[in-house]
């Protein structure tokens, strides 16, 4: 089994060329069933561990997931807080193939309201891994670099006007945990966009950066009238680290 402390190192930084959603291209493209873009024709592929979709196929799949039925970012809680609580209890020094499949099927569960998880992708690499399944443990490695790298494409995260665009909370979160980035506690800058200060800056190539802005404006737009926000957990728990692979 490979090791599970390691942190994720991405091919891209933390901040570069930014690949805004532009949401009437997105649409346009997704609905249309001729257009090489075509959304079941791309989630088709990324269910089945399509290890050619491209950057650009990506980022139709993934910010188009926003216009399908399916999407609903407030229904999928309480089955990624189960997944979790699965995850919690496995003994990750010694786990059991009984815990490891427990943990399959509830991600598996979680993933029918957020297939795009960075942190349940993770967590499928991390069981499949542990299991001995190296083809299904490399394919959902594949599947969380792609999404973290789309979403950092989507902006620069610096600045209120280049915020990273996120279809669901976690996957905010979850993108500073791959880099080994500690959120302290969001707050709203605008009516689509919130700041995440980070409890220890960090130096880079852009200079001290305190914190990064994230655009929420497809989550708000599908909030039931009367929802109070609730903060989603980490993939940082009983010392379970996003994965690195040589």
């Amino acid at each position: 089994m490979k090791k599970l402390l390691l942190l994720l190192l991405l091919a891209l930084p933390l901040a570069g060329a930014a690949k805004i959603p532009d949401e009437e291209d997105i649409i346009r493209h997704t609905l249309d069933s001729e257009s090489p873009f075509y959304y079941p024709n791309l989630m088709m592929r990324y269910q089945a561990g399509d290890n050619t979709l491209t950057e650009e196929e990506y980022h139709y799949l993934y910010y188009g997931y926003a216009y399908q039925e399916n999407y609903k970012p407030f229904a999928a809680a309480a089955d990624m807080e189960r997944a979790l609580a699965t995850a919690a209890a496995i003994d990750f020094n010694d786990p059991s193939r009984e815990s490891l499949e427990q943990l399959i099927t509830a991600v598996h569960d979680a993933q029918r309201f957020d297939p795009f998880s960075p942190k349940l992708l993770n967590l499928l690499a991390y069981a499949y891994g542990a299991l001995g399944d190296g083809r299904n443990e490399q394919r959902n490695f594949n599947r969380m670099n792609a999404i973290l790298a789309t979403i950092e494409e989507s902006g620069e995260g610096l600045k209120e006007g280049n915020a990273w665009h996120i279809l669901m909370f976690g996957h905010a979160l979850d993108l500073l945990a791959a880099h080994g980035r500690y959120p302290g506690k969001a707050r709203i800058v605008s009516r689509s966009v919130e700041y995440i200060p980070l409890l220890e800056p960090v130096r880079t190539e852009q200079g001290r950066i305190k914190g990064y802005y994230f655009d929420y404006s497809r989550i708000y737009r599908n909030k039931p009238d009367g929802y109070v926000f609730e903060r989603p957990r980490t993939w940082q728990f009983n010392n379970l680290r996003p994965r690195k692979y040589k």
